[in-house]
């Protein structure tokens, strides 16, 4: 086998490689491509290191079991994911109408997944092969694995492990679990038995959940109390953050109609030598040649590289700690180099690295003081509201990234795209200056969310001062470069906290400084975030205290009208807003 392959995606393929049988198939919502952005890509070449034989099921057919027999049965089991995204926040926009594009299908055509595609692929692959462990996994796995608000249905679902009838749920990024998952059936256990493995969720039967004793387990309140009970579920969403610490997390159990679901604590972080390891696999970095159309999704990364993973920010209306984790997982700057120099070298390159980043663009390396402290704590954000003391801030290992990947000879510009969390940035003068001459490509993208401090204190995010006073040291430093640049914002509409009152300042704010937003990002309740968790009951859940919650389409309009005040088909909406609230003093100032 050649090392440049891709994974096979038909049984042709499979034939040609000389394999008479596959052992895992992994069946994912997305197109095939074999890029580490890509969790299938991922997850199937870090099986394929370890030696096992590994097919990709890219966007089967769901309608039928067919194309679920197409590799005959695995010998050890179906790993099944929705794909990057969930496939309703794939599917549907926030007020519920079909998307026109797919970015992660070829030539970005819609419809290619099903609504709720984890749980849809996971019951054909029972039909198919009614013997074979299924093992869920991915984003969409992972936020929906206890009782969930789902905002699509506008209700509580349960968990979809017992939705989907699979044998086992990994969350989180799986790199461990998976691994530990093959070799143990590999050696000829049963899937009843992997009950021990860490970032796992498994559902005993009836009898056995009724006889359930784990010693020190945390008991969540129930899915059917969740469902009926706005404190109990602000209650449980409040505890599945507080055991997310993989160093002091507790087993949670929740039951459900005389079922349960059982999480394990999450699974430890991977060490730099195992993420070097990860990023280093034979991805072709190709979309599958069988598509006839460019994947989209590639196309805007294809020329882009991770430095590092999770996060330590916290924000309220982000998955990124209970998905990604956070404690950051860095890459070696030779790893990084290595990679970068690789990509350069392909034909025709443009000499361009599009983005020198990862969730957070400047966490690289960064962690505790003392790892003591951190393993005992249970906050949510060592950034909210304000920067953890036992925080280390240090940019300079990030900078000597980055000075290293520009001695390479052959790139022309590596520039920053990922979020800058401006409070870090603003820990270190130098790393500011840097990212103005070096890395910015005339605009650098920033995301304030909003100026009211009581909306910014529901987000988790810092005040609107933090971005002010890095507005004024990134243009100054652009200034002293020689260079023009600017900062395109982002900001929330409809956030829960935010009022029409606080979105009406923020349009003066706007206006007043000739800030014209484009792209707005209008709320959307994602599964098992914390602002999530806040729309669907109004309550803090941590405090309960009541949090208002703008949930009228009407009100969602208008408030994103105000952010958009320069638009002229916004007025009517604009005034109307305006009265709503007793503000029309603020009419000459805004339109």
């Amino acid at each position: 086998m050649k090392h440049t392959e891709f994974l096979p995606m038909t049984p042709e393929e499979v034939t040609a490689r000389g394999w008479d049988c596959v052992d895992i198939v992994l069946v994912t919502g997305d197109a095939y491509v074999d890029h580490p952005s890509f969790a299938m890509a991922l997850i199937g070449r870090v099986l394929e290191n370890q030696g096992y034989r590994v097919a990709i099921l890219a966007q089967p057919k769901w309608t039928s079991a067919t194309d679920f027999k197409k590799f005959g049965r695995p010998r050890l089991f179906f790993g099944v994911s929705s794909g990057n995204m969930d496939s309703m926040i794939n599917k549907y926009t926030h007020n519920r109408k079909i998307r026109s594009n797919d970015d992660y299908s070829p030539g970005g055509l819609p419809n290619f997944r099903p609504d709720r595609a984890t749980m849809i692929y996971a019951q054909r692959a029972k039909e198919a092969c009614p013997d074979a462990p299924v093992v869920i996994g991915g984003i969409e796995a992972t936020m929906r694995r206890f009782a969930h608000y789902d905002y699509w249905s506008d209700k509580v679902r349960k968990s979809v492990l017992l939705d989907s009838k699979a044998d086992l749920l990994v969350y989180g990024m799986g790199e461990h679990q998976i691994i530990e998952i093959a070799r143990r059936l590999a050696k000829g256990e049963k899937i009843t038995a992997l009950r021990d493995i860490r970032g796992t969720a498994y559902a005993p039967g009836a009898k056995e959940t009724a006889e359930l004793d784990i010693p020190d387990a945390i008991e969540l309140p129930t899915a059917g109390e969740v469902t009926s009970d706005r404190v109990k579920f602000s209650t449980a969403t409040r505890i599945s953050y507080e055991e997310s610490n993989p160093y002091n997390a507790k087993t949670l159990i929740q039951k459900s109609e005389g079922r349960a679901v059982v999480q394990n604590p999450p699974a430890f972080p991977l060490t730099t030598e195992e993420i070097d390891l990860v990023y280093s696999l034979p991805y072709t970095k190709k979309a599958h040649p069988s598509y006839n159309q460019p994947v989209p999704a590639l196309e805007m990364i294809k020329d882009s590289i991770v430095i590092h993973r999770g996060c330590f920010g916290g924000c309220a209306f982000c998955s990124l700690t209970l998905h990604q984790g956070r404690f950051i997982q860095s890459r070696s700057e030779n790893s990084v180099f290595r990679e970068t120099e690789k990509l350069l070298k392909t034909p025709r390159h443009p000499g361009n690295i599009s983005d020198l980043g990862a969730p957070s663009a400047n966490m690289y390396r960064m962690g505790g003081k003392d790892i003591k402290v951190c393993k005992q704590c249970r906050k949510t954000s060592c950034l909210y509201p304000a920067i953890c003391p036992n925080l280390g801030t240090d940019h300079k290992p990030l900078l000597s990234l980055m000075r290293r990947i520009r001695s390479i000879k052959s790139l022309k510009k590596a520039f920053v795209a990922s979020g800058i969390r401006m409070d870090l940035a603003l820990e270190c003068g130098e790393y500011i200056s840097e990212i103005a001459r070096f890395h910015t490509s005339g605009q650098l993208k920033v995301a304030p969310e909003h100026i009211s401090p009581e909306t910014l204190s529901v987000m988790k995010k810092p005040s609107m001062e933090v971005f002010k006073e890095f507005a004024a040291k990134f243009l100054s430093e652009s200034k002293k470069a020689g260079k023009e640049q600017y900062l395109v914002l982002y900001f929330i509409s409809a956030h829960p906290g935010s009022t029409l009152a606080g979105m009406a300042e923020l349009a003066v704010f706007l206006r007043e400084r000739r800030i014209r937003p484009q792209q707005i990002n209008d709320f959307l309740p994602a599964p098992m975030e914390l602002a999530t968790s806040i729309y669907h009951t109004g309550l803090d859940p941590f405090t309960l205290k009541p949090v208002y919650v703008p949930k009228k389409e009407a009100e969602r309009r208008m408030q994103r009208a105000l952010l958009q005040y320069f638009k002229p088909e916004n007025r009517p909406l604009i005034i109307k807003a305006l009265r709503r609230i007793n503000r029309l003093d603020l009419m000459r100032r805004i339109l």
